[in-house]
């Protein structure tokens, strides 16, 4: 498998680009390797400047759904450039987009259309403070909200990569108002709400996705929310990776819990960078212009990334994949154990619908701490091996894969055989 361009683009790169990379887990820093440069992708596959191709389960973090290069997606956004790029005035398509969003989401009254994950986070936090008079945040130890100050603290996914727990330049006192907790333990979260009156929400990812995917225990986000209407804190579920993935109307959904607001992103944006906040109408009035609390974007509800959403969101809707994917997700993973059993290697898979990560531990992975002790040699040769074989995993463990729509039966079987190869080179230390 050459990588011959993809050397020469990266050496280049890191000679204009920080790290030569424009996100840090790009950079296959975590597994000793450099990054290929993909060319073009279609469907479940990915092809790079030197010709190999790779069946992708890293999905663009999550965000492709109908898989890559959709006919009808791009048929739609051929449409919408056509019509105009960005307008910074309203239009017909984001009054369509809002209305498709608050039929998925019934604790969405109210939706603002923001360009990304981190900037709903970012935005809901301040609503929260702005409502509520308070300046506390609780979040949980490996959750990620995006690179906001008040957030990038004890988080996930690539800080976890790189065994760094905060960001340098964030400053102390915006930080020390940001208590962790950690993921499945109500204790946790109890005796900080006991020790502080001043805790304006609690934002967390319902399903932990950026240390690999960490299912709530049951009946935990249940107490996590009773909790929050006890001491009125505002409750934000951060559903930027599961909304529109794991259920149409996200893990609230499957859950069945209705926080106080709601972050989205990735998947309804069909590959174009949107996210949105929305909850309670009480809440959401409070924002500028109808309220005090100021947000504001020129890019916001961008004409062709709002079309492209709401095509996406229409047929999801319409088509329903969840249950196939899930159904597919079931037989990979159980395929998947069963050759770690036959080749003697501690794998622990957890996954929901039609994202899942497996952590090479010999124990159960519910939070943090029992993640972060998974092997990450282990998978670093496990990231290699599986690229040798034309298969892309992110590089990092404390990721989570992602199925999309595209995502044939037929490829189960190729998938698990691959992991028999693999799993047997990592048994012989090869």
């Amino acid at each position: 498998m050459g990588k011959k361009r993809s050397e020469e683009l990266y050496n280049e790169a890191l000679g204009l680009i920080p790290g030569g990379v424009n996100s840090p887990v790009r950079a296959f820093q975590s597994v000793h390797d450099k990054p290929f440069y993909v060319s073009r992708a279609k469907g479940s596959f990915m092809f790079d400047v030197d010709g190999n191709s790779y069946l992708d389960f890293v999905s663009s973090w999550g965000a492709v759904m109908l898989g890559h290069a959709d006919d009808g997606l791009t048929r739609e956004i051929q449409a919408a450039v056509a019509n105009g790029t960005t307008f910074g005035a309203c239009h017909e398509h984001e009054v369509l987009l809002a209305r498709q969003i608050i039929d998925a989401f019934p604790s969405i009254e109210r939706v603002r259309l923001v360009n990304s994950g981190t900037e709903a986070t970012m935005s809901a936090v301040r609503l929260a403070r702005g409502a509520s008079g308070k300046v506390g945040i609780i979040k949980f130890r490996g959750c990620y909200h995006g690179h906001v100050d008040s957030l990038l603290v004890k988080a996930g996914s690539g800080l976890a990569t790189y065994g760094v727990p905060d960001s340098k330049g964030i400053l102390a006192d915006l930080a020390k108002h940001t208590l962790v907790a950690e993921f499945n333990d109500i204790d946790t979260v109890s005796r900080i709400v006991k020790g502080d009156s001043d805790i304006a929400c609690l934002i967390i990812e319902p399903v932990m996705g950026n240390m690999g995917v960490i299912l709530p225990k049951k009946g935990f986000l249940e107490d996590v929310k009773d909790l929050c209407e006890r001491h009125r804190i505002i409750l934000i579920f951060d559903e930027v990776i599961t909304g529109f993935r794991i259920a149409y109307g996200g893990a609230q959904e499957l859950y069945r819990i209705r926080p106080d607001l709601t972050c989205l992103g990735k998947i309804m944006g069909g590959g174009f960078p949107i996210g949105a906040f929305g909850g309670r109408r009480e809440l959401m009035e409070m924002l500028a212009p109808q309220g005090e609390v100021y947000q504001a974007g020129t890019l916001s509800g961008n004409p062709v990334a709002v079309r492209a959403g709401s095509y996406v969101l229409r047929r999801l809707k319409e088509e329903d994949p969840y249950r196939k994917l899930a159904l597919k997700l079931d037989s990979l993973k159980k395929s998947i154990g069963e050759a770690a059993v036959e080749q003697g290697v501690s794998c622990r898979i957890n996954g929901v619908a039609s994202m899942f990560t497996g952590f090479f531990n010999d124990r159960d992975v519910i939070d943090y701490k029992s993640a972060a002790s998974s092997d990450r040699l282990r998978y670093e040769q496990f990231f290699k091996a599986m690229l040798e074989e034309g298969i892309f995993f992110a590089p990092s463990q404390f990721e989570a894969a992602f199925l999309t729509m595209t995502f044939e039966d037929a490829m189960v079987e190729r998938v698990v055989e691959a992991f028999r190869r693999v799993f047997r080179r990592i048994k012989n230390g090869s």
